[in-house]
């Protein structure tokens, strides 16, 4: 429950909700299509992730890999900044 809620709050209003947006509001295009291809997107993106993760965990520390997604985060927060 806790990985749903934090992957449900992560992707409310990113980019890519956004292009679904985009995608769903052509009028000649079915809305079950773009409904499945995001759909199938995000369950591939979460599978390659799961696969990295445990790859990851099998060689570096656990907690090692939670300062390099912290770091990550900060990165892209500063980059969005700077850009900005």
């Amino acid at each position: 429950m806790t990985a749903f809620a934090a992957v449900f709050i992560a992707e409310l209003g990113d980019k890519t909700q956004l292009a679904t947006v985009l995608f769903a509001s052509d009028r000649d295009v079915s809305k079950y299509s773009i409904f499945l291809a995001a759909s199938a997107a995000l369950v591939l993106s979460t599978a390659l992730a799961v696969l990295a993760g445990t790859f990851l965990s099998e060689y570096i520390n656990e907690k090692y890999l939670h300062y390099i997604a912290g770091l990550g985060f900060i990165a892209i927060g500063a980059f969005t900044l700077y850009r900005a």
